[in-house]
């Protein structure tokens, strides 16, 4: 399902499981996931649905710093790993740290695909290709609405670089 989001900040202040620090991995289930986020973000995260191609709020954004996950606060990828991709959505060649995102075999839309989901609440954050620049020849191509962006003088203050 492809939808059309707002461009309004994902980012849940009412969230108690959002932590940058815990890595724990979560086990909550989707229906308290559906009381904490908002409509938007439930869909993309926990149902699998997807932003329109080239509107999301991260797509031609440039900014230094570390991108997480909007749903828990995992560190997902650093400014370092996005590149100009012309598929529409935010794009990067690696994870933060292995641990980061889990992999698992989509076959919806009579496709085969990698979807990424976050490592430590499960959240759908988008899927993976191997048409990505070197280093790693891959390309995480991400919902916008699925991360929360600290710009780098933030993130340098909570030890992330």
């Amino acid at each position: 399902m492809q939808v059309a989001f707002s461009q309004s900040n994902s980012f849940q202040t009412n969230n108690p499981y959002y932590s940058r620090t815990d890595t724990t991995v979560l086990k909550v289930s989707n229906a308290v996931w559906k009381k904490i986020l908002s409509k938007e973000l439930y869909q993309v995260a926990r149902e699998a649905a997807t932003e329109r191609a080239f509107t999301g709020a991260y797509y031609k954004h440039n900014a230094k710093g570390t991108y997480y996950c909007a749903v828990c606060g995992n560190g997902l990828f650093l400014s370092t790993a996005k590149f100009a991709s012309t598929c529409g959505w935010p794009s990067f060649y690696e994870p933060l740290r292995k641990k980061s995102v889990m992999y698992k075999k989509d076959e919806s839309h009579q496709m085969i695909r990698t979807e990424v989901l976050c490592g430590r609440c499960g959240s759908h954050l988008g899927h993976l290709f191997d048409d990505g620049p070197p280093p790693t020849g891959k390309r995480f191509c991400m919902n916008s609405i699925s991360l929360h962006f600290e710009p780098l003088a933030t993130s340098t203050k909570l030890g992330v670089f």
